[in-house]
């Protein structure tokens, strides 16, 4: 049996994925159109964006090192995550199609859940 995706739609409980990763931290966009989430599916965590009936899940990110908790930007132009690909949790962000990835942050402490100011 797989495990599923859940997302709340009005007072409706949807299954999104049914697979045998663990999708987790789902966020969705600001226009209600994509969600964006984690999943193990690929053998790492990485993040991934789909429609918000559950239809063409696309990866974003690709990295030998996990990245998780995506968070959209207010506009739905930008997606900030956090990821372990530079050797402890560092603070990135990308555009909302996977493009121009960026390190935030660059310390020795582990930075983690980012968010947005509303604008």
């Amino acid at each position: 049996m797989g495990r599923k995706c859940y997302a709340l739609a009005g007072f409706t409980l949807v299954i999104l994925t049914n697979n045998l990763a663990i999708d987790a931290h789902p966020s969705w966009s600001p226009d209600g159109r994509k969600i964006a989430f984690t999943s193990d599916r690929d053998g790492n965590v990485e993040i991934y964006v789909m429609n918000a009936d559950g239809s063409s899940q696309t990866r974003l990110t690709k990295s030998p090192k996990d990245d998780w908790y995506p968070r959209w930007s207010p506009d739905g132009s930008k997606i900030a995550f956090i990821s372990t690909r530079d050797g402890n949790v560092e603070i990135y962000v990308m555009n909302a199609d996977g493009s121009s990835q960026t390190r935030l942050t660059n310390n020795p402490a582990d930075d983690g859940a980012p968010a947005w100011s509303p604008k």
